[in-house]
């Protein structure tokens, strides 16, 4: 049977007090319409539709071509924004989940399970539910008699008897595709919001005599929605525990989870050690034995098997197998390190590739280089890549040997092998296998430092008598 998903997005989000719109607010990295649409992916939906409204153009400049969309000019509910996906899905046959994109909890797991129960039963629709200890604010699940549900009842239109029953609306259901597009043709806008509910669909649907089913699932955590900046941060430490706990029974020690920040989209290999006060998140793949951390900030990296990485700040880098980064080193976007290769403390790298057994090991800056193999930097080395216009490269091969304190004036090319001497200014290619030096003589001056000293506090006295003068 084919699937298909209505995502509902139209909503502004006043309660956020946010320029940003509210589905696009981050959970873990990634925005929560994101996690919902990634979600309804996972349990086979062929086509996928994103109900917008304010905010459309941010909606889909994020999501691109991984959905389709319709607008909802004006938001009169629920029930009026999946009317507008009629002239998408309305000759479709197959079963609709409809979600809202502000529940970025719901699981892959819980959708599949409520899909099952209804393809089973045969059921017109079947509704997500979670039992909860205050379900005020939340839509009431009322059942019948051999545990069918007969209707939902919004809070504000709940009586005395309503307002008791714990099991709530998640805001997730799933429809016979056909029955839905034809019960929403009957929905009126005659309740206390005066809007178009989707929950009047399931009371149409039991009047027809249609079977409608409730999923309940064990984790109510999965019925938040997110509203203001409360329950953002509420689904932020749930999707957090979520994900280190998924990366621990795959393995990884997280010697600290309540420190530790890992991005929905991260992925971990076996035996990794994650040490506190981490930061990992966007499209970063960490590989098998690595050691991250402490405190080491890293998005959208390739860190392969064995690789360490201490006190240190990664973004859009690449670092090979058995490398070692940190502490305190920075790499930038455009960075490729081999295997066996050393970045210590201090070290900037933007835009450079150092191939395998090369070191970098302290107060450094490498940009817009290519750097072969075994090559060795000495404190204080920089490649000079910038002429306050253009971005210039350096190029050092193979066994070369660079010197502490060396400025490198790109564009400009070390041979294999060279030798550049500490204090060196190079601005000329250097031959393979060659030395290179770069300084004048030193000549010291008998005395003369006296003189200078003399000179200058002498030039001080005079200051100070002309300040109290």
């Amino acid at each position: 049977m084919k699937r298909f998903a209505i995502i509902l997005a139209a909503g502004q989000g006043k309660r956020m007090k946010s320029k940003l719109y509210k589905v696009l607010h981050p959970v873990c990295g990634k925005p929560m319409v994101g996690h919902v649409l990634d979600t309804v992916k996972k349990v086979q939906c062929e086509r996928s539709i994103v109900v917008v409204g304010h905010g459309a153009e941010a909606v889909q400049s994020y999501l691109g071509t991984s959905a389709e969309y319709v607008l909802q000019e004006k938001q009169l509910g629920t029930g009026h924004a999946v009317k507008q996906v009629k002239q998408l899905l309305g000759q479709e046959n197959g079963t609709t989940i409809v979600i809202c994109g502000d529940t970025p909890l719901v699981t892959e797991e819980s959708l599949e399970a409520m899909l099952q129960l209804h393809e089973k039963n045969g059921a017109a629709a079947t509704i997500l539910t979670a039992e909860v200890d205050r379900p005020q604010g939340y839509g009431r699940v009322i059942r019948g008699e051999n545990g069918s549900v007969k209707r939902i009842v919004e809070q504000k239109d709940c009586s005395p008897e309503e307002d008791a029953v714990k099991e709530i609306n998640t805001g997730t259901y799933c429809f016979d595709n056909a029955k839905l597009f034809s019960a929403l043709e009957k929905v009126t806008n005659n309740n206390a919001q005066q809007e178009y509910y989707l929950t009047d669909v399931i009371g149409i649907l039991v009047q027809e005599g249609d079977v409608v089913e409730g999923y309940r699932t064990d984790d109510y955590t999965e019925s938040i929605g997110v509203n203001d900046r409360i329950a953002l941060s509420e689904a932020e430490t749930l999707m957090r525990a979520r994900i280190n706990r998924k990366h621990m029974l795959n393995g990884v020690t997280i010697v600290d989870s309540g420190s530790t920040y890992i991005g929905a989209d991260v992925e971990i290999g076996a035996d990794t050690v994650i040490l506190p006060g981490c930061s990992i998140y966007g499209q970063t793949v960490i590989g098998e034995d690595c050691v991250i951390g402490p405190s080491s900030d890293i998005e959208n990296c390739h860190i392969l098997d064995g690789a360490k990485v201490k006190h240190s700040v990664l973004s859009q880098a690449e670092v090979g197998k058995d490398t070692t980064v940190g502490p305190f080193a920075y790499l930038r976007p455009g960075t490729k390190l081999g295997s066996h290769v050393k970045v210590g403390d201090f070290v900037e790298i933007k835009n450079a590739s150092m191939d395998d057994g090369s070191k970098v090991s302290h107060l450094s800056y490498i940009g817009d280089a290519k750097v072969g193999r075994n090559v060795n930097f000495g404190c204080g080395a920089i490649t000079v890549n910038y002429d306050g216009y253009n971005k210039s490269i350096t190029e050092i091969e193979d066994d070369a040997f660079i010197g502490s304190n060396v400025n490198l004036i790109a564009p400009v090319k070390i041979g294999k092998g060279a030798y550049v001497v500490a204090g060196s200014t190079i601005t000329n290619t250097v031959p393979d296998n060659d030395l290179a030096i770069a300084r004048n003589r030193q000549e010291n001056k008998p005395g003369y430092a006296e003189k200078i000293r003399a000179r200058a506090k002498a030039k001080k006295q005079r200051e100070q008598e002309e300040s109290r003068e």
